[in-house]
Formats: C-alpha cells, sequence, structure tokens
C-alpha cells in the first residue's frame, strides 16, 4: 500500500523534481505533527495547534504558480496604494480568477502568486485593502463579487513589534465572477459514499432541499428513485441532486419552505453548482458505487461516517477506492447529536488512526471556525489534508461549515476542450417526443448540436454514425457543451434497446473508431486472499464501463497481494472502447487491484 499513491500518479506523472520537493515538505509537516498533535472533537480539540498546522501548510508551495519577476510591484503597495496600482491590483485578481475558472480565493496574509512571502496588516490597513479590493472587483473590467470569508486579529510576533505592529489582521476574501450563461457554469462533482445508514442521503436532502431531518428520514425521501428505496431507506442506484451557490457565496433555492427549487431555478440564479452522486452504501451494491466513482469523474469524496457506529463495514472499502482513484477525501461524522461523548471520542480516534497509516498518510484537520474551513478548502487539493466535519442533520450542528466549505471547493479538473471528442454514457433513457437520451460527462472536446458523432460500441464492436439532436445541461438546453461538463445528449435515429451504460460517443471523422477485446494493463494487488494466475476472473471496471474480464497472460507465474506486474486482460461478453492512460479497478468481492492501460493494440 506504500506505493499505491505513486503507482496511481502515472499518468497525470509530473517532473520528478518537483514532486519529490513538495512531497518532502509535506511528509516532513505531517511526521511533526502526528507525533505531538493527538486526535480529539472540535470541543476539545486545540484551536491553535489545528491553525498552526493550517498556518504551515499555507506556506508551501503546493500548487504550481507562474515565475514572477524580482522586479513585480509588492502585493501589499498593490492592495494600499489603489491610485498608483489599480492596473497590477486588476491583473492580480484576473489572473486568480481565471486559474480557478471563475472564482479564486485571494490572502490577505500572503502574496497570491509567492506563498512563501507573508505581508503583515494593521487593522487600518487591513480594511483599506478590504475597500480596495471590492473597488477593483466592481470594476466593468473584472465584474465580480468580493465576499469575505473571514478576519482575526491578533497580537504581532516579536519581528512585526519591532515594525511597529502591536496588531495584526489576516484574512481571506472569494473572488467570483457573476453570472454567466449555463454552458460556462462551474460545476463540481461530489460523490458522496459511506457505510449503510451513515446518513448519506438524509444529509444530501437536508442541504439541496433546505430544512433539517425529523430524526427518522424525511430529508431523505425527496432523493430516492424506486420504491423500494423509500419502503427500505437504503440507496440501491445512483442518485443525482444539485446545489447552487450564486456570486456572493449564498445557496440557492434552499429556503426551507414548501415549495422546492427546481433545477431550472437552481441553475438560473447559481454561478456555481455542486452535483453530488449520492451512491449505495450496502455491500450488496458495491458493484453500482463503484461504476459511480469510476464513471462519474468525480472531483472529491464527501465520506459519511456515522459517530455511533464509526468506520465499519464499507466505509473502510469506499476509502480505499477513493485513495485508488487519488481522489482528494473528506469526512462528515454524522448522528452526533444521538451519540454519547464517549463514543464520539471513540469514533473521532479511530478516524485518525486510520488517517495517519501508512495506506493513507493524510492529515486530519477538524473543522471548527470559518477560519479552517478557507484554509482548508485552499490547499483541499493539496491531497495530504483531509477536512473533518461533526455535524448533525437534526440539530444543524456543523452544517454552516459544510456549506462553506462546499462553496469554496476549488476546480482542480485536467480536461482538453482542444481534443476530440469524447463522451463517456452513464445512463439512457427514452424521453416521449424527443427520443434516445444518453447524459454522462464530457472526457475531453467541445461539441454542438446538429454535430455528426459516432456512438457505439454494440455487441459486434461497431460503431454507428448519428448526429446530436440537443444537448440539456442541468435540465436547461443549450448549444454547446465542453470537457468536464456532464450533459445529456437527444440522438438522432438511435433507439433506446442499442445503446447502454459503458458506451462511448465519439467526435465524427474519416476512420470509425476500434473497440477492443483485449488490453495490456499494468497492476498493482491491494488485496487478495491467495494467488492470482491466468485465466483468473474478475468485474472490472474502466470509466463506465463494467463487464467481467479474465486474465489471459501474466509477466511471471503468479501475483500476490502488493506485487505489480504485467498483465493482458479479455473482456468476457463483448468488446468495449478504452484508451491508453485509462484507469483500471478489478475486484472480486472485497479482493482489489488497481491499474493504468498500456497497450490496446490486440484486436477485437
Amino acid at each position: 500500500m506504500t506505493s499505491l499513491n505513486e503507482f496511481t500518479a502515472y499518468p497525470h506523472s509530473r517532473p520528478a523534481a518537483a514532486n519529490g520537493k513538495k512531497a518532502n515538505a509535506t511528509s516532513n509537516v505531517k511526521r511533526s505533527k502526528s507525533s505531538s498533535t493527538k486526535p480529539a472533537a472540535v470541543e476539545n480539540a486545540s484551536t491553535q495547534s489545528i491553525q498552526s498546522e493550517l498556518d504551515v501548510l499555507a506556506t508551501l508551495t503546493l500548487n504550481e504558480t507562474p515565475s514572477t519577476s524580482e522586479s513585480r510591484i509588492a502585493y501589499k503597495e498593490c492592495l494600499l496604494n489603489l491610485a498608483a496600482h489599480q492596473t497590477e491590483l486588476v491583473s492580480l485578481i484576473r489572473h486568480v480568477v481565471e486559474d480557478g475558472r471563475g472564482e479564486g480565493i485571494l490572502s490577505l496574509t500572503h502574496d497570491p502568486l509567492d506563498p512563501n512571502v507573508k505581508i503583515q496588516l494593521t487593522p487600518q490597513q487591513y480594511d483599506l485593502a478590504l475597500e480596495n479590493i471590492k473597488a477593483v472587483c466592481a470594476h466593468g473590467e473584472l465584474n465580480c463579487a468580493m465576499t469575505e470569508l473571514y478576519s482575526v486579529e491578533q497580537g504581532g510576533d516579536k519581528s512585526e513589534k519591532k515594525q511597529g505592529f502591536e496588531v495584526t489582521k489576516v484574512g481571506r476574501v472569494l473572488v467570483r465572477e457573476r453570472a454567466l450563461s449555463v454552458s460556462q457554469l462551474l460545476e463540481i462533482r461530489v460523490a458522496v459514499v459511506g457505510n449503510v445508514d451513515a446518513g448519506k442521503s438524509t444529509l444530501l436532502g437536508v442541504l439541496t432541499k433546505g430544512g433539517l431531518d425529523d430524526g427518522r428520514g424525511k430529508a431523505r425521501v425527496n432523493l430516492f428513485r424506486h420504491k423500494h428505496e423509500i419502503e427500505t431507506g437504503r440507496t440501491s442506484s445512483v442518485g443525482m441532486e444539485i446545489m447552487g451557490f450564486d456570486e456572493t457565496g449564498r445557496t440557492v433555492g434552499t429556503s426551507g419552505g414548501t415549495c422546492k427549487a427546481s433545477w431550472k431555478e437552481i441553475v438560473a440564479g447559481s454561478r456555481k453548482v455542486l452535483t453530488f452522486i449520492d451512491l449505495a452504501g450496502h455491500e450488496k451494491y458495491l458493484k453500482t458505487t463503484v461504476f459511480g466513482l469510476m464513471g462519474g469523474s468525480p472531483d472529491f469524496v464527501m465520506l459519511m461516517v456515522g459517530a455511533n457506529a464509526g468506520m465499519i463495514g464499507m466505509a473502510k472499502e469506499h476509502l480505499g477506492v477513493a485513495l485508488a482513484l487519488n481522489v482528494p477525501v473528506f469526512i462528515c461524522v454524522t448522528k452526533i447529536d444521538m451519540c454519547p461523548e464517549n463514543v464520539l471520542q471513540s469514533t473521532i480516534n479511530q478516524i485518525s488512526k486510520i488517517l495517519r497509516s501508512p495506506g493513507c498518510r493524510k492529515m486530519p484537520i477538524f473543522i471548527g471556525s470559518n477560519q479552517d474551513v478557507a484554509e482548508a478548502a485552499t490547499n483541499f487539493v493539496s491531497q495530504r489534508i483531509c477536512p473533518i466535519f461533526q455535524i448533525s442533520s437534526v440539530t444543524g450542528q456543523g452544517l454552516d461549515y459544510v456549506r462553506m466549505f462546499l462553496n469554496l471547493l476549488p476546480f482542480h479538473g485536467q480536461f482538453d476542450e482542444t481534443a476530440p471528442l469524447e463522451f463517456e454514457i452513464n445512463d439512457t433513457f427514452s424521453v416521449p417526443f424527443v427520443g434516445t437520451v444518453v447524459s454522462g460527462v464530457i472526457l475531453s472536446g467541445t461539441v454542438h448540436v446538429g454535430d455528426s458523432v459516432y456512438i457505439g460500441p454494440d455487441s459486434l464492436g461497431q460503431f454507428t454514425s448519428t448526429a446530436i439532436r440537443s444537448i440539456e445541461r442541468k435540465r436547461q438546453g443549450v448549444d454547446t457543451a465542453h470537457a468536464g461538463q456532464s450533459v445529456s445528449f437527444a440522438m438522432k435515429k438511435i433507439r433506446r434497446r442499442d445503446v447502454r451504460k459503458g458506451m462511448v460517443v465519439l467526435a465524427h471523422g474519416a476512420d470509425p473508431p476500434r473497440a477492443v477485446r483485449e488490453f495490456v494493463a499494468e497492476v498493482l494487488i491491494l488485496q487478495h486472499a491467495t494467488t492470482i494466475k491466468t485465466r483468473y476472473q474478475a468485474m472490472l471496471h474502466v470509466g463506465a464501463v463494467a463487464q467481467t474480464c479474465t486474465i489471459v497472460e501474466l509477466d511471471r507465474p503468479y501475483i500476490r497481494t502488493g506485487d505489480r506486474a504485467t498483465v493482458k486482460f479479455r473482456f468476457m461478453l463483448r468488446p468495449e472502447y478504452i484508451r491508453p492512460g485509462q484507469k483500471v479497478l478489478f475486484r472480486e468481492g472485497r479482493t482489489r487491484g488497481l491499474g493504468v492501460v498500456k497497450d490496446v493494440s490486440y484486436g477485437t
């Protein structure tokens, strides 16, 4: 398990030198803190200890920043002298906003382009800087809204006091572009996983519909898709729900009244939309959960842990899959209103121990203030920290921190809009007077209404030429869709029985694409009770593809837990469209193996 992160990073490897510096700096922080910080509940944890961890992370260069010239105007000068440096401040804010695809968090403590440069502001200077940023954001060239996330006054240290700073003020602000068209709406996908009865659907019902739960599952009813889900209270399918935020960070359409806002109303008033992928927690629905994690292309994973039960059952399995896929994870400890203090403390200790283990290597950060939320969200993409929220869907305790954290989640997806179109089908529908509709995520490229495309492969591995009749995003019609967006296509002259989950929609070209029945992958066995040899069969997941496969060839006689090998797989039922670089996850019960597709030139 110690080599898992290195192995999963194969398709997105970066220069070794840069990664080495970041990994060493982050691991040093983790070792120094793990020996001195003891896990505890938020009420009992030392706020100073938690904040010191976040301050250390804030000083690390965890994200790629552009190289800056030594002659660049100082950030502090730009903030305090707007008349002389308005152009530089506008350019800086534009860079931060464009880097975050329409939004960014601006620090009034460190230089955004060089986090190692710290600035000191007196309370009067802080207020002046805040007014200047607000004035610049209202400028027609930017057309942004500014929202202050937090501000804290603190006594200056010895070096600051020598410079006359007896009291300094620190804080962060959110800068977000005002509402654009639906096709340009910023979207973040969050997969919700956890053990059965952990409160996943209930929390989503509270967050997306408004109001609180009555303790008997009232909030989750609107999220279920099938009758047996309502009767049993357990999710068995992949559910979808959205939560919108406007340019100032307020939630849209969750007033808690009897009239619930529709998706159209939420999207119309939002600048940023979070799509929640509600996945099943029961063990017999593991295939559906893994399909949602692989095919849904989530940006983040929200792991739900019941305070009264702890991290048991499928919660560990879901955490393992999320870590294997290299998706950032944050944890919500639910039901704290009905849990005794000693049981809650035991659950917190267990979670901290698991996160600090060699298999996870994450730093637990317990959220207890708006400052903790802002700092954790800013450094979350480092994948070295794991924010932990303690919440109750009945009393509402901790929910404001969760909402604020979701509002600040950054976009970090890697999608190429200039590449040829590639769209994975996650679900199919038959809509009256429209025809066959397919939904999924655009992995690359840009598509317009009326474009000619290929759809397939069918049971023989063939692709069919068709066209896009219409496009919908969040149940609203659009003319164009881009890579990274989850959309629905209405297809021309295609019957629903001829499409299925796992198919792809590709750009129309001179030569039709080719599906393969055999491919080669480099795999790592995460867990297996015995040995794996040729003719071994397991359920294999590649993106939205879920099909039984068999091992045809191995580069050694057999492989065991922890072994890394080159394996040739063969699909048992029909050919599929896959490409080199895709991640592969295969399982048989609790057996798990992770891999990367290396070669698909083995014919059909």
